[in-house]
């Protein structure tokens, strides 16, 4: 089983990540956190594969989310998938400096964000 925490404020994007997810099998487990602080709370309570994150959320955001994970000796091996209006290139660059695996802008297609999903857990 590959637990995946999905966290966006918008309940609508939570809803179609893991729909999109679900998709590629039973053996995915979706978790959903509405932002940074609920992730923080979930991230003991459960052994993730994986955290696909948006950038722009109230209270803590993504970046700050991915720099809590890649500087916790607990949790900086999961890896971090972005998933953002943010387009450019300095936004990318900036997520991917902070440790983020990969970077996927919204809105993006149930393909793309599948096929990074599987390519990210390979590693």
């Amino acid at each position: 089983m590959k637990n995946i925490l999905v966290v966006d404020d918008s309940a609508s994007t939570r809803s179609l990540v893991r729909a999109m997810i679900e998709d590629l099998g039973e053996e995915f487990e979706v978790y959903e956190a509405a932002n940074g602080f609920e992730a923080l709370k979930l991230l003991p309570t459960v052994s993730f594969d994986l955290v696909i994150t948006d950038i722009n959320m109230p209270d803590i955001n993504g970046l700050e989310l991915i720099s809590y994970i890649k500087n916790s000796e607990n949790y900086r091996d999961i890896p971090v998938i972005i998933i953002s209006t943010e387009r450019s290139d300095e936004d990318r660059r900036r997520g991917l400096s902070l440790g983020a695996t990969a970077y996927v802008t919204k809105p993006f297609k149930v393909k793309e964000l599948q096929e990074t999903v599987l390519k990210v857990l390979e590693r």
